[in-house]
């Protein structure tokens, strides 16, 4: 399916302590009728489990009373279909005669108590896979998904009923204690899915069982489906597809510095994140959105850059197909129809201008700007309405990306009475839907964020031909800069907004958010805050943010307090537990940002702290420091909790676009490693104790080798060398000859003297 949320095939619980118990499956001695699941849930067996993660799949190890079970769970690369392949051998010393059951809950929609009466099952005569479908489901009615196995002879039920019994649940269903499932299917049951298998194991003997879960777009793409994914050779094809694609794609970049948490980050997970559960599924534990947003996977795609920036292409084209004539977009979107939420959020549309830019510096691929896209046909938003949903029609209209990206900035170009710009109900902060609720409130960071799409937009426009509006994007930046130094500093870092009275947010005469994070960090990454200033409010985001016993940086503070005094209400960001989320916790993305600041300004102590403090694997080191983080080390949590009961709690895990930029901090801001069309420009921020950083990068066909060395304080022999010969400045010259190629990059000593 295309949305996780809108077509699910089994239950999604919203739960990351319990398991949704929409799957199980099932291991039984035929002669005791003692049963086991392969997995730790739903059915534990005695012995221990050993789960493993790896990229693109998942290993359960387990022994129960002389069974040894490896199963492998993963999703074809090329196919709507899910194996689950169960390696059963025989170690008990004697023969053996066992089962494999396997079970799921249909959904094919959102939620099972609104789906289950409509859906139907049937088995299929000539495969004999279980077929289910909801023809109810107005925007999914011929979607038709199955469930099997590679033995025709196995017994099996639809009727949940049946399976659990009265009462019953996964972890002892009624099922497990008879013979066969009945082979009940059809319409008007309580409906499941449930397979199983009988078969005999000799002393020391092996066996594959594989289970398949899959859909199609109607009941013959099913079928074929099933037919093309049976036998444990297709299963076996498809986890080396997986091996190859992913081996592949994270091998683009591999870095070798002194730090092993930096390394299994930056080589795989990070972007196996960004990938697999950000651009692909959309869905992860905490949130199954399914839906598209429009500043989301845009961000997510930036940094794919440097191994498949097609992946950016095409969601630049997709975006700008969910903008309207005026120039604003749709803030998130359900395929594949494209119901969505035209909102007054006053940043989205911005980050369309800001990808293409980057796509542009980083491909020379300035063809993409002559892509044509349509237009979205929907009402405009009525006086007082911060939002609606709808299902947009599309325009006859259409133009080029560029078109598109000037309707975007044009729309930006809304100010103030300070002439700041407007932040609608919300900029990135989207809880802080209530500063401009009128439509006179003013975003600071909106300012310098503006500041940075004007100034990079200016030469694409002026080498597209358009130097009169690139000449209009100089002038609103630096406008923007001057009215962000005059109203946005408030004496030791910058406002955050202010609201539609005119009072300040984020000041030091407010009780709630003094400072805020962000606005000091972009007032950097845009080049729009003043040397000094920026530096000031950088010194006063550490000492006032940075919270380096429980390893966080707070988005703001202090938080708000819906208990507190009343006062001017920012949004539902109030509605948050203090220091938890966006109201006083860490946000990771700003804490990134944060980071990426710091070594903007060349402060390689600060830079490097920030960002292994950020690094997850740094929260696990030992069982105490995981017992406090609580989520996986592996992959980044949009949020940490700072509140004082549960300081060092993680949250929101997988599904944040903090990954992709967490990837960008460590190439682009740690290691200095950024591409521009054919050339490498290498600016390393390390830290002072890493003497050698190796980098194996790939550029098209080509590999480039690059040796970063961090000089002595004693040595002063620094530059860059391609091949041998010294190159010009921090450049590398790229050509994709197929070769092999060296780089060796010296820089000067980073520490204190």
């Amino acid at each position: 399916g295309e949305n996780a949320h809108e077509f699910r095939l089994t239950p999604w619980g919203n739960d990351p302590v319990n398991d949704s118990k929409g799957e199980a499956f099932y291991l039984r001695d035929e002669q005791s009728g003692y049963f086991w699941s392969p997995t730790p849930q739903p059915c534990c067996g005695d012995a221990p489990y050993v789960t493993r993660h790896g990229f693109g799949y998942s290993v359960f190890e387990h022994t129960e009373r002389g069974i040894r079970s490896e199963m492998q769970v993963y999703v074809a690369l090329d196919a709507s279909v899910k194996f689950i392949m169960i390696t059963v051998s025989n170690v008990s010393g004697r023969a053996r005669s066992l089962s494999a059951t396997g079970y799921v809950e249909w959904v094919l929609g959102d939620l099972r108590s609104k789906t289950a009466m409509h859906v139907v099952t049937e088995r299929d005569v000539n495969s004999g896979a279980i077929l289910a479908r909801n023809p109810y489901n107005t925007e999914f009615p011929e979607r038709t998904a199955f469930f099997d196995i590679d033995d025709r002879n196995a017994s099996v039920t639809c009727d949940r009923a049946e399976f659990l019994g009265r009462g019953g649940t996964l972890s002892v269903p009624a099922a497990m204690g008879r013979e066969r499932l009945s082979g009940r299917v059809g319409a008007g049951l309580d409906q499941c899915g449930a397979i199983q298998t009988i078969f005999e194991l000799e002393e020391d003997q092996e066996l594959e069982i594989v289970f398949r879960l899959g859909v199609g777009r109607d009941a013959a793409e099913a079928r074929s489906l099933a037919a093309r994914s049976c036998g444990t050779g297709a299963a076996r094809g498809a986890l080396e597809k997986i091996w190859r694609y992913w081996s592949d794609t994270l091998g683009a970049v591999n870095v070798v510095s002194p730090d092993e948490s930096f390394n299994v980050m930056i080589n795989g997970w990070l972007l196996y994140q960004t990938l697999a559960c950000r651009m692909w599924a959309r869905s992860a534990v905490y949130q199954s959105g399914g839906a598209f947003g429009f500043r989301d996977q845009l961000q997510d795609a930036m940094a794919l850059i440097h191994t498949q920036p097609g992946l950016l292409r095409d969601q630049l084209i997709l975006c700008a197909s969910r903008q309207f004539p005026e120039g604003d977009v749709l803030h998130w979107w359900h395929p594949p129809v494209g119901r969505g939420v035209r909102t007054r959020c006053s940043d989205d549309y911005l980050w369309l201008p800001l990808a293409a830019c980057r796509y542009i510096q980083a491909t020379g691929d300035a063809g993409v700007l002559g892509e044509d896209a349509p237009f979205l046909l929907g009402r405009p938003l009525r006086d007082g309405e911060s939002s609606y949903y709808d299902l947009p029609a599309t325009s006859n209209e259409t133009d080029s990306l560029y078109g598109h990206c000037v309707r975007a900035i044009m729309y930006g170009l809304k100010f103030g009475s300070h002439g700041l710009p407007l932040i609608g109900s919300g900029d990135w902060n989207d809880g802080m839907d209530r500063v401009g609720e009128h439509g006179s409130g003013e975003s600071v960071w909106l300012a310098f964020f503006m500041y940075d799409v004007l100034s990079q937009f200016a030469p694409i426009a002026r080498a597209h031909g358009d130097a009169a509006f690139a000449g209009r994007c100089v002038a609103e930046a630096e406008s923007l800069r001057m009215n962000a130094e005059e109203h946005g500093w408030d004496g030791e870092w910058y406002l955050r907004a202010y609201f539609d009275n005119g009072e300040p947010l984020g000041s030091i005469r407010g009780a709630e958010c003094k400072i805020d994070s962000i606005a000091q960090s972009w007032a950097v990454l845009s080049g729009a805050g003043g040397h000094e200033r920026a530096r000031r409010a950088m010194e006063s985001l550490d000492a006032r943010l940075v919270r380096r016993e429980e390893k966080l940086i707070q988005l703001l503070a202090p938080p708000f307090d819906i208990s507190g005094e009343p006062g001017t209400n920012p949004g539902y960001i109030k509605g948050y537990v203090p220091g938890v989320r966006e109201n006083g916790g860490q946000y990771t993305h700003a804490a990134v940002w944060a980071a990426m600041a710091f070594a903007k300004l060349k402060d390689n102590r600060r830079a490097w702290e920030l960002c292994s403090m950020i690094n997850p694997v740094n929260h696990s080191a030992t069982a105490q420091d995981a017992a406090v983080y609580k989520v996986e080390p592996y992959v980044m949590a949009a949020d940490i909790y700072a509140s004082d009961s549960h300081a060092g709690r993680g949250g929101w895990s997988w599904y944040t676009g903090s990954a992709s930029w967490m990837y960008r901090l460590m190439l682009e801001s740690i290691l200095g490693i950024r591409i521009e069309a054919d050339a490498l420009r290498i600016s390393p921020c390390l830290p002072e104790d890493w003497k050698n950083v190796g980098v194996r990068y790939r550029y098209h066909e080509t590999t480039y080798h690059i040796d970063i060395v961090q000089l002595s304080a004693e040595e002063h022999d620094t530059g860059m060398k391609l091949d041998g010969v010294a190159c010009e400045g921090e450049t590398a010259s790229l050509v994709n000859d197929c070769a092999e190629h060296r780089v060796e990059i010296k820089i000067p000593f980073s520490g204190e003297l």
